[in-house]
């Protein structure tokens, strides 16, 4: 079954060093979505953005390689792939010979395509390669206002409001202040986000304020980012709009979904707490 209590979360793990794709655990992103009001066609475009930190296996005599890898799981895929599930399928790269980077490439674009339902483009990044800039997210950081907070879950989409009779804005925000917990270990993901749009423009307070209430809401990094999307939308109706969470990594891996009104591809910009 593919349900998160049924995934190796929470779990005493035995960690293979040998290939087994039999590890990844796929979980259906419908009834999250079905819970938030989401249904086919999608209202948003987006991708998840996985980077991979640590990643090795043995070359054709034997010698270690190590690399990081990017991936980038479509938002239209009908799985999203469980964090430790992936962390413990990659481990299982270690003591595998593979002939060349190209090889390695293919076998986990088919993998990850299949656990996935759709492609899932992959690309490698030698330990001795450029590796990603660290920046600061773009836009107006909203976490030095001057507010009480009370209300720390669950996300509360009525602190979220936008002035109609105002002149449309087109800005960018930005908090450090993410917060929200695993479904199954309750262990916290921190993250960092930032929200772009061109509408009435949104109230920083109630919008800091409603980010602050993921704070002890247990959900995975996708289905918050979605929520997001979706809570902003409808209660702010916004011309057009991006939501794009970085979260922390954690066990070699960030995850980092991005959603969108328009077909946008973002970057993937390395932020200092990543």
């Amino acid at each position: 079954m593919s349900t998160p209590e049924h995934s190796p979360l929470g779990k005493a793990t035995v960690y293979a060093d040998r290939y087994d794709p039999s590890l990844l655990f796929p979980i259906p992103r419908a009834d999250k979505r079905a819970e938030i009001g989401v249904a086919e066609p999608l209202p948003f475009h987006g991708v998840d953005i996985w980077n991979a930190y640590e990643l090795s296996w043995l070359d054709g005599r034997g010698k270690p390689v190590v690399a990081m890898a990017e991936f980038h799981v479509p938002a239209v895929s009908p799985n999203i792939i469980e964090s430790k599930s992936f962390k413990l399928y990659l481990n299982g790269f270690a003591q595998e010979r593979i002939t060349d980077a190209d090889a390695l490439t293919a076998t986990l674009m088919h993998d990850l395509s299949t656990a996935a339902g759709a492609v899932v483009n992959v690309q490698l990044r030698h330990a001795n390669a450029v590796a990603l800039p660290v920046v600061d997210l773009d836009g107006h950081l909203l976490d030095g206002q001057d507010i009480a907070i009370d209300h720390y879950g669950p996300p509360d989409a009525g602190f979220l409001q936008a002035d109609a009779t105002a002149t449309p804005v087109a800005e960018t925000l930005v908090s450090h202040l993410l917060r929200s917990n695993c479904p199954v270990t309750g262990q916290p993901d921190w993250g960092s986000v930032q929200i772009a749009y061109r509408g009435a423009p949104i109230d920083h307070a109630g919008l800091l304020r409603y980010l602050v209430s993921f704070r002890t809401h247990n959900e995975f990094h996708e289905q918050c980012a979605e929520r997001m999307f979706v809570d902003l939308m409808q209660r702010c109706a916004p011309l057009q709009l991006s939501v794009y969470a970085r979260y922390t990594r954690r066990g070699g891996l960030d995850i980092n979904p991005f959603r969108s009104s328009t077909p946008a591809t973002p970057g993937n910009p390395r932020t200092v707490r990543q």
